[in-house]
């Protein structure tokens, strides 16, 4: 499986996760902050991953 669909997958499980949090803790919960935190990471490094891909084609 390529990187991109690993990080897809793991962005998709996250955004459930944060979801759920949000809904039963607040949007303004530490646990809900740091999700969407970690998120926002891995959706900075899907588009970098997928810059860098399309670049060596």
């Amino acid at each position: 499986m390529s990187t991109l669909n690993n990080i897809l997958i793991e962005i998709e499980i996250l955004r459930k996760k944060m979801t759920e949090t949000a809904g039963v803790k607040g949007l303004t919960d530490k646990e809900s902050i740091e999700i969407s935190q970690e998120l926002d990471r891995l959706l900075n490094e899907f588009e970098k991953t997928k810059e860098k891909e399309s670049n060596q084609k």
